[in-house]
């Protein structure tokens, strides 16, 4: 199979995630780009900030118009991590590959978990507490940086438990701190940016934009509760198969 035809399957599938989801789309595209289209690990990481960057704009404003963004907590929310995810993002650059992977993978499996529990008892036992709230704008941010991903797979479980947004404006605000934490990440990735292969990351991110405005309509249809056990399970299968071939 051609590698234009992988980019634009894989980039249909990252947009489905986080037009769907709210998140997910960077622990997919990272894995596609590495095992399906021969990125080098870091090479990945660039080129998903990218694409979930443009997707996650394109997700934004369709979940904006239908009134699910919550403008004033999300931007609170994402201005924690800039920093954290500037200066991960710095970092990364000097670590191992296969200890990027490990922790990519790690956190996969997190995002899983966190996604299989039910989130909702946990919102109504605690109150909204701005330091809680605060460390958790600041870790996804971190991760951002460090591995590459929006952190969106995280942001909607923190929204949902730490701030008690319900499912919908969940996964609306989460494409802000996604776009936000990506951004910040990027600026410090810029010259990496130009040696990207963009035969593929064009191909890559068109067909993530387009997925993006499917998952929404899919959100609509198909219960939040039915697609996080999914994509969980996703997940779940993403992170033993990089674990793998890691440690291998």
């Amino acid at each position: 199979m051609s590698a234009l035809v992988l980019a634009l399957f894989a980039g249909a599938v990252v947009g489905l995630a986080l037009g769907a989801l709210g998140g997910g789309g960077s622990v997919l595209a990272v894995p596609a780009l590495i095992y399906l289209l021969g990125f080098t690990p870091a090479a990945a990481t660039t080129a998903s900030l990218l694409i979930v960057t443009a997707t996650s704009l394109t997700a934004l404003y369709a979940h904006a118009r239908a009134g699910h963004v919550r403008w004033k907590a999300g931007a609170a929310f994402a201005a924690a991590g800039v920093l954290p995810a500037a200066l991960a993002g710095a970092a990364a650059a000097r670590l191992p590959q296969a200890a990027l992977t490990i922790a990519f993978a790690g956190v996969a499996a997190l995002a899983a978990v966190m996604m299989l529990r039910p989130a909702a008892a946990a919102a109504e036992s605690r109150g909204v507490r701005p330091g809680r709230a605060a460390g958790a704008g600041a870790g996804l941010g971190a991760l951002t940086g460090l591995l590459g991903v929006g952190g969106g797979f995280l942001a909607v479980p923190a929204l949902v438990t730490v701030l008690a947004f319900e499912m919908q404006a969940a996964v609306g605000t989460s494409l802000l701190v996604i776009t936000v934490n990506s951004l910040a990440s990027l600026a410090t990735r810029f010259g990496a940016a130009g040696s990207l292969d963009w035969a593929v990351v064009g191909p890559f991110t068109a067909a993530a934009v387009l997925g993006a405005w499917d998952g929404k309509r899919l959100a609509a249809k198909v219960s939040g509760p039915r697609l996080q056990r999914l994509f969980a399970f996703v997940l779940l299968g993403v992170a033993a198969f990089m674990l793998v071939e890691a440690v291998m």
